[in-house]
C-alpha cells in the first residue's frame, strides 16, 4: 500500500527517503513542496526525475476536491464543503477579521459526541480524519480563497481530543517553520470535555488556547445537552481545567451556547461564576444555531445572562455571528447535502 507522504514530518520523510537511497536533504524540499499544496509530485521540479517516479510508486498526496463553496455576501466569511479521497465529506468556514483571518476546521467526518444542540453529529460518526486531511483544510482555504491564515480553530465536525494522535501530528505540522509556520498561540483547540485527553494535552504543553464547550454549569443540565457529561460530571471537568492552566498559564476560554429556558437562568449564571472563580479564563457567550429538527431554541437572556456574570468578575463576551446568509456553523452544509443524497436515493425507489 502506498503511504500518506503529508502526514509525515520532516524527519520522517528523510528516514523515508534513506531506505529509497536518496541523500537526507531531500527531506526537506519534499517536505516544503507539499506544505506549498502542490498536487502532484510532478510539480516538484528540483528533483530528478527517477525520485519523482519513486515517490509515485511508494506514496501518494492528499489532494481534497471542492464539492461546495459558499461566499457570505453579508461579511465575506467562506464556507467550504470538501470532498476527501474516499467520497466522504467535511467542512471548513475562513472568517475575517480585523486583527487577522482565521479557519474553523473538522478533525472527523461526523461525530460520536451525541451533543444534542450541534448539526455535527446528526448524520453519526464515520472515521477520524488524517493528520493530512486536517491540514489541507488550513492549506488550500488559503490556497482557494487567495486570503493569509493567521489563526486556526479546531471547532469545526467532530471533536478534536477523540482524534487526539492525529491532531498533535497536524499541530506539528502546521507549526513547522519549514511549512505554513503558523504559530502554537494562535490555534485554538476546542473539546466538549474529553478530562483525560485534557490531562494529555496539559503535558504536552504547547502553549495553545483550550476552549471548553461548557454549556452548562449543572449536571442535570449538561448530561441532557452533552451525553460525554455522564461519565465525568461538571466538577471533574473543571478539576482538569484547574489542572492545565496550572501546568501551562494558558487561561481556557468557555463556550456557552445560549438556550432558551434551558441553561440561561440568574441561577445557572451564579452557578458558572462559582466554578469559574479564581481561574483565569473567560466566557463565551454564543447564540444557538435554530437547527430545523430541535426543540432547542436560541435565548432571548444573552445581554442578562452576560452582564450577571460580570457582576461576579467574570469576563464574559458575546460571540459575532459570521456567516448567517450561508449556514456558516458546523455541519449545517455536510448535513444538507447528506439529505439531498438520501431524498434522492429514494427518489430513485420504485
Amino acid at each position: 500500500m502506498k503511504l500518506d507522504i503529508k502526514s509525515m514530518n520532516q524527519e520522517e520523510i528523510t528516514a523515508q527517503l534513506k531506505e529509497l537511497g536518496e541523500p537526507a536533504f531531500r527531506g526537506k524540499q519534499i517536505f516544503v513542496w507539499l506544505h506549498k499544496g502542490v498536487t502532484s509530485f510532478d510539480h516538484m521540479t528540483n528533483l530528478s526525475k527517477s525520485l519523482r517516479e519513486k515517490l509515485k510508486e511508494h506514496y501518494f498526496i492528499t489532494v481534497p476536491q471542492i464539492e461546495r463553496k459558499l461566499v457570505s455576501q453579508i461579511d465575506g466569511t467562506i464556507k467550504y464543503l470538501w470532498r476527501l479521497g474516499d467520497g466522504n465529506c467535511i467542512e471548513t468556514v475562513l472568517m475575517k477579521y480585523k486583527h487577522g483571518n482565521s479557519v474553523c476546521i473538522s478533525t472527523e467526518v461526523g461525530c460520536k459526541m451525541g451533543c444534542v444542540f450541534c448539526a455535527s453529529t446528526q448524520a453519526g460518526f464515520v472515521r477520524r480524519l488524517e493528520a493530512s486531511e486536517i491540514l489541507d483544510q488550513v492549506l488550500f482555504t488559503q490556497i482557494d480563497s487567495g486570503e493569509p491564515i493567521s489563526n486556526i480553530v479546531l471547532m469545526g465536525i467532530g471533536e478534536p481530543l477523540d482524534n487526539y494522535d492525529n491532531v498533535m501530528k497536524f499541530l506539528h505540522l502546521v507549526n513547522h517553520p519549514d511549512g505554513m509556520n503558523i504559530g502554537m498561540r494562535h490555534i485554538s483547540l476546542s473539546t466538549c470535555g474529553l478530562v483525560n485527553q485534557i490531562d494529555r494535552l496539559a503535558e504536552s504543553d504547547l502553549q495553545l488556547t483550550l476552549s471548553v464547550s461548557l454549556h452548562a454549569p449543572d449536571d442535570e443540565t449538561r448530561n441532557k445537552l452533552l451525553p460525554i457529561n455522564r461519565s465525568t460530571g461538571a466538577e471533574k471537568l473543571m478539576k482538569a481545567c484547574r489542572a492545565y492552566f496550572q501546568k501551562t498559564g494558558r487561561r481556557i476560554s468557555f463556550e456557552y451556547a445560549m438556550i432558551d429556558g434551558v441553561n440561561d437562568s440568574d441561577q445557572q449564571a451564579d452557578m458558572l461564576a462559582k466554578h469559574l472563580k479564581g481561574m483565569p479564563g473567560h466566557v463565551n457567550l454564543i447564540g444557538l444555531n435554530d437547527i430545523k429538527e430541535s426543540p432547542l431554541k436560541p435565548s432571548k437572556r444573552v445581554a442578562a445572562f452576560q452582564k450577571r456574570l460580570e457582576s461576579h468578575g467574570i469576563t464574559a463576551t458575546v460571540r459575532r455571528k459570521l456567516g448567517s446568509d450561508i449556514d456558516a456553523a458546523c455541519g449545517q452544509l455536510r448535513r444538507s447535502m447528506l439529505e439531498k443524497s438520501q431524498e434522492g436515493s429514494k427518489g430513485d425507489v420504485k
